[in-house]
């Protein structure tokens, strides 16, 4: 099963959207749409269940020349999960990590608690 449709995602003008920016962004630079990392490989890996291959699909984000155009767009439409401009997306949220599924062990949970301490202060 597929998490992601067929043509990428894209709006095209016989779904009805017409181009957004971005795929406007990208037509105007050739070169850039074959070079970004979304565009190569498995699209799946955006939209992972495990937390390694979300964490993975983030880093390559890092040197797109798209990355802030992407995370721009995701928090506009308030994207509902996956990797979005090097950030992971829950809900239409950005989140810092995801947790893998099931209940968290105990140094987790004493992780994300100083994590939280120090970021509220």
């Amino acid at each position: 099963m597929r998490s992601v449709p067929c043509d990428g995602g894209m709006i095209t003008e016989q779904s009805g959207g017409g181009a957004g920016p971005d795929e406007v962004r990208l037509r105007s630079v050739p070169s850039v749409g074959s070079a970004l990392p979304c565009r190569n490989g498995d699209a799946d890996l955006w939209f992972a269940e495990a937390p390694a291959e979300l964490e993975e699909a983030k880093s390559r984000c890092g040197g797109c020349p798209l990355r802030q155009a992407c995370l721009d767009g995701a928090l506009e439409r308030a994207e509902p999960w996956g990797v979005w401009g090097g950030e992971i997306f829950d809900h239409g949220r950005v989140i810092p990590r995801k947790r893998p599924r099931g209940r968290p062990r105990k140094a987790d949970l004493e992780r994300d608690r100083a994590l939280a301490l120090a970021a509220s202060r």
